[in-house]
């Protein structure tokens, strides 16, 4: 399997716990909290070890969220390097009311990050001996970074012969795709933002995700659209993948599962169609299961196994018309 590295700029301490009722100006008496390490690229850190993956994590961490957060990345079994920052290190707080079901997530603001800690990030990624054949960063930039920060990552990764895969939003998007990125996964509204729209109507998806690749340095794009699965874009043309229809208890780590999902099969050599429809896979068993716990490896499986057999079906009934 080639070798990955994922870049954390913004992590976060993930505090859960459920109550039966929200009420303001209430104690609620809550269940016991529980902890893990939060962040887009240390959760596709996480996913890719539940696939029996293995990579490196690079974040920045401070203060003693920060000694905690690289506690609980130890205890997931990861390979991890920190970069020590001043500021602390963010927690965030999700509750889930069990007489609804709904959940409540409260993100805080990120640690202001100096150029330097930003500089020392990249400096953990050059270090990395031989160089990564992928390098994935998800989520969002902490304040204080620049918004090219992701188009300077796209660079070093073109120095590096790294293939760079996406899944950021906003201007810092918009910027690292001019850079060149391998992989983007941008949802419908990010999307549209790329080719300058408010909104795209579904039949316009494919030639707006086209349109990026034929204007910026970019091979393949993913467009993830929640119920309605995934669709994929290559110079050869396009793939709509469907997502299954599963109980939902929680779209927390989805995304991050999805680009997990893909990136783990783009490493063993797969097919881009066998990489869209296992990330489709992953992110839709993530959904599966309460709070922050990602997916299960067996769910990750049965689900594939139902979206290569729809697949199989399609071609040939779209055959035999």
């Amino acid at each position: 399997m080639k070798s990955i590295v994922t870049l954390t700029l913004n992590p976060a301490i993930d505090e859960s716990t459920t109550v039966e009722n929200i009420h303001p100006e209430h104690k609620m008496r809550c269940a016991s909290p529980k902890y893990e390490a939060g962040g887009g690229g240390i959760n596709v850190s996480k996913a890719l070890r539940r696939l029996g993956g293995e990579s490196i994590a690079i974040f920045p961490a401070g203060g003693p969220t920060g000694v905690l957060l690289k506690s609980l990345v130890e205890g997931e079994g990861l390979t991890w390097q920190a970069v020590e920052i001043k500021n602390w290190t963010r927690q965030n707080f999700i509750v889930v009311e069990t007489s609804s079901n709904g959940q409540y997530r409260f993100g805080m603001p990120g640690p202001e990050l100096t150029e330097k800690e930003a500089e020392q990030c990249l400096d953990l990624i050059r270090k990395v001996s031989p160089a990564p054949d992928y390098i994935v960063a998800s989520g969002s930039l902490p304040p204080g970074l620049p918004v090219d920060y992701f188009a300077r990552v796209a660079r070093l990764a073109k120095e590096l012969g790294s293939r760079f895969i996406l899944d950021t939003s906003g201007e810092p998007l918009r910027l690292a795709v001019k850079e060149g990125v391998f992989l983007l996964k941008p949802n419908l509204g990010e999307l549209s933002k790329l080719v300058g729209e408010e909104s795209l109507e579904m039949y316009l998806v494919d030639d707006a995700a086209a349109q990026v690749i034929a204007q910026h340095h970019c091979q393949v794009v993913v467009v993830s659209m929640g119920p309605s699965g995934a669709l994929l874009v290559t110079r050869d043309g396009y793939d709509h993948v469907p997502a299954p229809a599963v109980p939902k208890k929680s779209t927390v780590g989805a995304g991050d599962s999805m680009v997990a999902g893909m990136t783990y099969y783009l490493a063993q050599g797969k097919s881009m169609g066998e990489m869209v429809r296992h990330g489709v896979a992953c992110g839709t068993a993530a959904t599966m299961n309460p709070g922050t716990e990602l997916f299960r490896k067996e769910d990750v499986e049965k689900l594939y196994q139902w979206i290569g057999q729809y697949a199989k079906r399609y071609v040939l009934s779209f055959e035999n018309r």
